[in-house]
């Protein structure tokens, strides 16, 4: 089903999907291919708003597929066979962040196909769009599977070289709790990328082993002693370079261990973040309140910052090629 959900400042019209399989049902909006809400045996697993404003004054990137690059690119700039580019400053005037201030999320995509359990939407981002080179073209399809699973498969293409690195950034709630320091998280992952104060990669690539970034064999988010300064905003390095098919990244259960949530992912890496950050002044889905550690990101991407480090994971679409992203949220 699709109806109109709002209407930006311009007029142009945002549109819901509803879809719906077994004991999942999913909203998905035009406006930054949103995930605005996810029940599973209907009830809300992840952070959103009822009202297109809300989304367009509130919104820390809920539920948004991020790019033309998402994560951050330090300086907002990046060298392609000799060419330096500028990139959108918009994270403190200084760094880019998922694609710019009219990133993809910001955007509003059209819808291709529907049914009940799908939805194929698309996006054309134009030569020079944020300071990126090329014409990139994206189809984005979310699906309910019958065993209890979202799929999204990306896939982009372009007329030039350019960076393409998408991600879902849905920020994921299993029990309705307050906060999700009490949900258990595993993540299948050796090492992780150190960042700097500004959140950038030092170019490290780090063991996870007595860090506390060793979620190898799951554990709370919450904090334990001596980690009460320690940020979770890191990629988490599951492979060298994109795989061909979709393999076990990390498993998220609930405070109660009554609910799990796996993702299987194509992407040779994922971000977590738990929101440590966020405080949303308006009512969110149900009308909760969205405070620090709200929910959590858990974003299958390529490593951020992938195009200005040599040894990270393969970044530049050619225009020969094509981008294929497939991530999978399995509930039980």
């Amino acid at each position: 089903m699709i109806k109109e959900f709002g209407v930006l400042p311009d007029g142009t019209v945002v549109q819901e999907i509803t879809l719906a399989k077994g004991s999942l049902a999913a909203s998905i909006l035009t406006l930054g291919a949103i995930i605005r809400d996810l029940k599973v045996d209907g009830e809300t697993v992840v952070l959103g708003f009822d009202d297109l404003q809300s989304y367009l004054d509130h919104s820390p990137y809920f539920g948004v597929i991020a790019g033309r690059c998402a994560n951050r690119i330090g300086g907002g700039r990046m060298t392609i066979d000799g060419v330096t580019y500028q990139l959108d400053q918009n994270e403190r005037g200084i760094n880019h962040l998922h694609g710019g201030s009219l990133g993809f999320s910001s955007r509003v995509w059209q819808v291709e196909q529907h049914d009940k359990a799908s939805v194929l939407l698309k996006l054309v981002s134009e030569d020079g769009d944020m300071g990126y080179p090329g014409r990139v073209e994206v189809l984005a399809r979310y699906t309910l599977t019958g065993t209890g699973a979202l799929r999204l498969k990306i896939t982009a293409t372009t007329d030039k070289t350019t960076p393409v690195n998408l991600t879902q950034h849905a920020y994921f709630n299993l029990d309705g709790s307050s906060n999700i320091l009490d949900h258990t998280l595993e993540i299948a992952a050796e090492t992780y990328l150190p960042v700097d104060e500004a959140l950038i990669p030092t170019g490290e690539i780090r063991n996870v082993a007595w860090t506390p970034y060793d979620f190898r064999d799951g554990r709370k988010l919450r904090r334990k002693a001596g980690e009460e300064n320690v940020v979770f905003d890191h990629n988490f390095c599951l492979a060298d370079a994109p795989r061909e098919g979709v393999e076990f990244a990390a498993a998220l259960e609930d405070g109660s261990g009554n609910r799990r949530m796996e993702v299987w992912t194509s992407e040779p890496g994922l971000q977590l973040y738990d929101a440590q950050r966020i405080s949303v002044t308006v009512p969110g889905l149900d009308g909760r309140h969205y405070g620090a550690h709200a929910g959590l990101c858990l974003e299958a991407q390529r490593w951020p910052d992938s195009v200005n480090h040599d040894g990270f994971t393969p970044v530049l679409l050619q225009p020969s090629e094509t981008y294929t992203h497939v991530t999978e949220f399995r509930f039980s």
